[in-house]
């Protein structure tokens, strides 16, 4: 094959679908699977060059791991049904297409663009010695003495306050799906199930829920993954009161200096994303998949 011959075939059709995916290939390759085989390397080989386990083992041991993977799955238990109920309650008034709807949509979705760690410091404000919620209830004069909402003696309200932090801030994620699926869904099918006499709830029930499962599942692996990472907003409302799996990679690399344990701690968050992720792909298929 001469030199033309080969400029004609990298420039054929043939050739152009790997020349269109090759950007995406290069961003995964650079940013994720570069990243991944360092982090494998640094969790499960010494500096020596050696295979081992005990940077596992030191995780496991570390004094925070069991609180911080406790606090890490009662947020994500918590969070990420609370998100749904409410994302999904809001797209179906959305996609009633009310007057306006499309602006009520947009104002929901704001939160969307404002980074985890300025939610945290806005929600830190609120709930603070001298927050907002002190000064409203002593303007009121509901008390006469702040009240500590985030103290060790408080952790319930630490948890939360972190909760309705990660709820306000990162609902709309689920929310922008769950339209999107809604739209795609006939109104044949609701108008079908109304000549047939089905009530409201029985047409969301029957009829609007399944053909929502595929948006569903994917907003329920998408938010889950990102409830697991959560790290900024717990940290500027909780500290050490709560800790996250995240945040615990974070200090083990940046604090203590050892990117090893952090790497684990990393790798360990991964594998219980995987299984979510699995759980959700395995039990949440639509029907004629699964057949």
């Amino acid at each position: 094959m001469n030199r033309t011959q080969v400029t004609r075939w990298l420039v054929s059709e043939k050739v152009l679908p790997y020349w269109l995916i090759l950007p995406t290939l290069a961003y995964v390759a650079a940013f994720f699977l570069v990243p991944l085989a360092q982090a494998l390397l640094l969790a499960f080989r010494t500096e020596g060059g050696q295979w081992t386990m005990r940077f596992f083992v030191r995780m496991v041991e570390d004094v925070r791991f069991f609180d911080a993977l406790k606090f890490t799955l009662i947020l994500v238990a918590i969070v990420v049904p609370l998100q749904l109920v409410t994302a999904l309650s809001i797209a179906l008034l959305v996609n009633t297409r009310f007057r306006g709807s499309r602006s009520f949509l947009y104002i929901c979705a704001i939160p969307l663009g404002i980074s985890d760690l300025a939610a945290g410091l806005i929600w830190f404000s609120l709930f603070t010695q001298h927050g907002y919620v002190n000064s409203f209830l002593y303007t009121l004069g509901l008390i006469d003495k702040p009240i500590y909402f985030l103290s060790t003696q408080n952790l319930g309200w630490v948890v939360g306050s972190i909760v309705l932090a990660e709820h306000w801030r990162a609902t709309a994620i689920v929310l922008v799906i769950l339209v999107a699926g809604l739209q795609m869904i006939s109104r044949d099918y609701l108008e079908a199930a109304e000549v047939f006499g089905a009530r409201p709830w029985q047409k969301l029930w029957h009829v609007t829920l399944p053909l929502l499962k595929p948006s569903l599942q994917s907003a329920l692996i998408i938010r889950t993954i990102l409830a697991l990472q959560m790290f900024a907003v717990a940290v500027a409302l909780g500290g050490r009161l709560v800790p996250v799996l995240a945040g615990e990679a974070y200090y083990w690399y940046y604090l203590y200096r050892n990117a090893n344990v952090a790497s684990a701690y990393a790798l360990f968050l991964m594998v219980i994303s995987l299984l979510l992720a699995w759980g959700y792909l395995r039990f949440l298929r639509p029907r004629e998949v699964r057949s």
